[in-house]
This record gives structure tokens, C-alpha cells and sequence, in this order.
């Protein structure tokens, strides 16, 4: 099978749709089916086709952390779409580079798939600045079951996400299919603890310290001032224990958090790394005890998962996203506030070796069903359904 993956991002942009895109191929071509993607170019203002992966010049958009703008079609590359002629194209993103995908396909009258990976809704702050932003709501809730309609075959990565959409008008069928993660490279056993060790060095981080990590994408919605207010008011009642809040990733929000950091007094125990290499980051989840998230917006939490395959004790915020992913207690531990994060937080870190091993075991169990086989096999059946549509 001929599949064209079409997404306003892909590595090395550090994101979950640039992710989620990047695993989709890498599945897909591993088992053996011909992948094309067509992204936007970061790099220069040219068109480029180098292995298999077209990138479309566009505009930076800086306010909307530096998304590439494309149009919405493109000679150069569907001129090599023609001579690829692909059974389906997977759309991943609804903006310039999705809309050229919805267009390729009725050009090239083969089957549509729609990967629904971003509430958009919790973005639109980004443009309307807190004006308005109930009627720009209700626009992308009719935009988005526009979208739906072009498509042969829709997806969504969670249960979550399949319940918004029936709660904003979709009635279409749903296909609810997980990114699959190659869980091997976060495994102990396969990293290099020679690198490990030189981050450390590199960012000053005592061996002993317990490491509170924070990874990901630093913006507004991830709520990541929720985890440094919780962490130090941890800190005030315990501020002999030796503990570390790390900070991994880049974004609009890191200059604030920063700012925040220094009003709490975290001092030394605050480290933020900024924006790291994609190849690098399962090193980055190595240096932490305990991974940290308070975001409410995720489509499906591929970091949970990451950080389950590192073997970390999970805190987070309860959401519906983690419905399935994490259970309290048996695989990882949910906190509802600050203050909770802060009461929390000091019987995690007290958890006994024998008890902590039981915990990384299940959550090894828990990661079973975002394997990239079963991914594959659950992708492949949606493909498999748009095409004899399309027919």
C-alpha cells in the first residue's frame, strides 16, 4: 500500500503531531508499506523531496510557537504525488498543509484518512487573547466536523477525544487508535548511561537528588506553573531533602515559568534545560525519578507514556485523557491541585525499591496496547475501510 502522511509539522519540530506523524511513518515503512510526507520546511524557502519526505515552504507564525504556515497547494509536490499515486492519504493537521491533503485527494480521487491529534479549542487564545473567545470556540467546533465530513475514515488517539466530538454534533464513525510508541529506546537496558552521566555533569545535578521532571512542550496550556507552585510548597516544608525540579523543553511559556522560579526561591533547585534534540530526550527522561504533568489538554499523552517506558513514577493531574493509562496507585498517582501536588509528593518519593519495581511493572502492562504492532494493525484496518469507500 501507497500512503501520503500530510502534517504542518514533523521532526525535527518537538511536538506531539510531529511526533505522532514521525511514529506513523517509521510503523508503516518498518512492516514493509511505501510512505511519502508532506510537511512544511523550517530549514529555507524551497521546496525539497529527500528521503520520501517533501517539505513545502511557508511563514513562520512566532505567536503560535513558531508554526509554519503553508499554503494550501503546492505544483512541485503534487506533481510528485502524481508520479507516487497514493492508495490513502493521511491527513494530521486541519490547517495549510491539511487542506492541501483533502485537495490532493480529490485530485487524485484515492482515499482520505483524518487524524483528529490537537483540541484546538484550547489554542484559540493564542489568537483572540481572551476576546471573543466563545464565538472562535464555536467556529472551530463547525470547522472541525467540516473537516470530519471530507474524510472516508476519521480517527481519534483516545476515548477522550471521541467523546468531545460526539459532544460537539459528530455522529460519523470513529476509529479510536492510540500513536504507537517504539517503547525500545526508552528502555533502561538500551541507554547509555555514559551520556546520562555527562548531563548530569552538564546541568549540575547531584546523583543523589530525587528529580522531579518536567518534559515537554512548554506553553500556557500545559499548566506547568501548577507542578513549580505544588513543588515549592513541597520545598518550604522539606527543604533539607534533596530534590530537583527539572525542566525539559522549549516554548512560548519558558520565559514566564522562569520568571516564576525565581519569585518561588527555587534556587538550585530549579534547572531548565530549554528546547533538546528529539534523539536525545529518552537520555532526558532518564536523569528523572518522577514525571510531572498538570496539562488537561492532552488528545492522548504520548510523554506519560514515554516516561512509563523510563521506568518513572507517574504524577499527574487527572484528566480523561489518562482514562485507561494511569491507575491510582497501581501504575502511577493523580493530584487535583498545588496543594495536593505538594501533600502528595513527599510518599512518592519515600516509596520502597520493592514497591517502586511492582509499580514500573505495571506500568509496562499498562504500555502493551500502544505497542507499534498493535498500532500498525489498528491503522492498517482504518486504511483498509477508506479505501473500499472510496471505491
Amino acid at each position: 500500500m501507497r500512503i501520503a502522511i500530510f502534517t504542518d509539522t514533523f521532526l525535527p519540530q518537538i511536538n506531539g503531531v510531529a511526533t505522532s506523524s514521525a511514529n506513523l511513518r517509521k510503523t508503516l515503512v518498518a512492516f514493509g508499506q511505501e510512505v511519502v510526507v508532506v510537511t512544511t520546511n523550517p530549514f529555507d524557502s524551497e521546496f525539497s523531496y529527500e528521503n520520501g519526505i517533501m517539505r513545502i515552504p511557508g511563514m513562520e507564525i512566532k505567536r503560535l510557537y513558531g508554526y509554519i504556515g503553508a499554503w494550501l497547494w503546492n505544483s512541485t509536490a503534487m506533481k510528485e504525488l502524481e508520479k507516487f499515486k497514493p492508495d490513502v492519504i493521511h491527513v494530521q493537521t486541519e490547517a495549510g498543509i491539511g487542506q492541501f491533503g483533502f485537495l490532493a485527494s480529490m485530485k487524485l480521487h484515492c482515499a482520505t484518512v483524518y487524524t483528529f491529534h490537537t483540541m484546538m479549542e484550547d489554542y484559540t487564545y493564542y489568537v483572540t487573547h481572551g476576546f471573543f473567545d466563545r464565538a472562535a470556540r464555536g467556529i472551530v467546533r463547525g470547522y472541525v466536523r467540516y473537516e470530519i465530513m471530507q474524510a472516508d475514515e476519521f480517527i481519534t488517539p483516545s476515548v477522550k477525544i471521541q467523546e468531545y466530538m460526539r459532544s460537539i454534533g459528530v455522529d460519523s464513525y470513529i476509529n479510536v487508535v492510540p500513536t504507537g510508541i517504539d517503547f525500545s529506546i526508552y528502555d533502561k537496558k538500551n541507554i547509555d548511561q555514559r551520556k546520562v552521566e555527562q548531563l548530569r555533569k552538564q546541568y549540575g545535578i547531584d546523583p543523589q537528588a530525587y528529580v522531579v521532571l518536567s518534559l515537554g512542550r512548554v506553553a500556557k496550556e500545559k499548566s506547568i506553573d501548577i507542578c513549580l507552585n505544588g513543588y515549592a510548597k513541597y520545598l518550604a516544608k522539606h527543604p533539607n531533602e534533596k530534590t530537583l525540579f527539572l525542566l525539559v523543553g522549549g516554548g512560548p511559556a519558558l520565559p514566564e515559568l522562569l520568571k516564576q522560579a525565581e519569585s518561588l526561591g527555587l534556587g538550585s533547585h530549579f534547572v531548565s534545560t530549554g528546547a533538546v534534540p528529539p534523539d536525545s530526550v529518552p537520555y532526558y527522561y532518564a536523569l528523572g525519578n518522577c514525571f510531572v504533568s498538570a496539562s488537561t489538554t492532552e488528545t492522548q499523552g504520548l510523554t506519560f507514556m514515554e516516561a512509563m517506558a523510563s521506568s518513572l513514577m507517574l504524577f499527574c493531574r487527572y484528566d480523561d485523557s489518562l482514562i485507561g493509562t494511569i491507575k491510582e496507585g497501581v501504575n502511577g498517582f493523580f493530584f487535583a491541585d498545588e496543594n495536593e501536588f505538594a501533600s502528595k509528593l513527599p510518599s512518592i518519593i519515600a516509596l520502597p525499591s520493592e514497591r517502586l519495581a511492582q509499580i514500573v511493572l505495571e506500568e509496562q502492562k499498562a504500555n502493551e496496547p500502544y505497542t507499534l504492532e498493535h498500532f500498525y494493525q489498528s491503522i492498517m484496518e482504518a486504511y483498509r475501510r477508506a479505501i473500499r469507500k472510496n471505491w
